[in-house]
């Protein structure tokens, strides 16, 4: 289930730099947005969508947008390690970047029933892991 969803986020940031290269930045955005929705639990998938909303914000001259995308890229990593996802959030500055949303009915299915707490704890131990790691060397 996670490889669907993963496929439909990449779909929609597909989709949005099709319409930020035709300079259609709301509309971008808009499917920005969607694809947060779907890949904020993939890292990868998390920090493009952020990037490319920063684009967005960048070409349309909104510095609350630019001021909000950078501050979600640099705790993207953070976040992704201690395995925080706010479930529904859709990854704009006018939206609390803690605050979990109500997921769209029709992306429901997509949604396997995430375990938070495992994949935080996962996380956790190859963090301390890898500086056990790099504090012998």
């Amino acid at each position: 289930m996670a490889s669907t969803l993963k496929q439909a986020a990449q779909a929609h940031i597909q989709q949005a730099r099709q319409h930020y290269q035709a300079a259609e930045y709301q509309q971008a955005f808009v499917l920005l947005e969607r694809a947060h929705l779907l890949g904020q639990r993939f890292l990868w998938l998390h920090l493009q969508t952020h990037w490319w909303m920063l684009k967005c914000g960048v070409r349309q001259q909104v510095a609350a947008e630019i001021r909000g995308q950078l501050l979600r890229l640099l705790a993207v990593l953070p976040a992704y390690l201690l395995g925080w996802v706010p479930l529904g959030n859709t990854g704009g500055a006018n939206v609390s970047a803690l605050r979990p949303m109500p997921i769209p009915p029709e992306f429901l299915p997509l949604f396997p029933r995430y375990p938070v707490l495992r994949d935080m704890t996962l996380r956790l131990v190859v963090v301390f892991v890898l500086l056990g790691v790099f504090m012998v060397c």
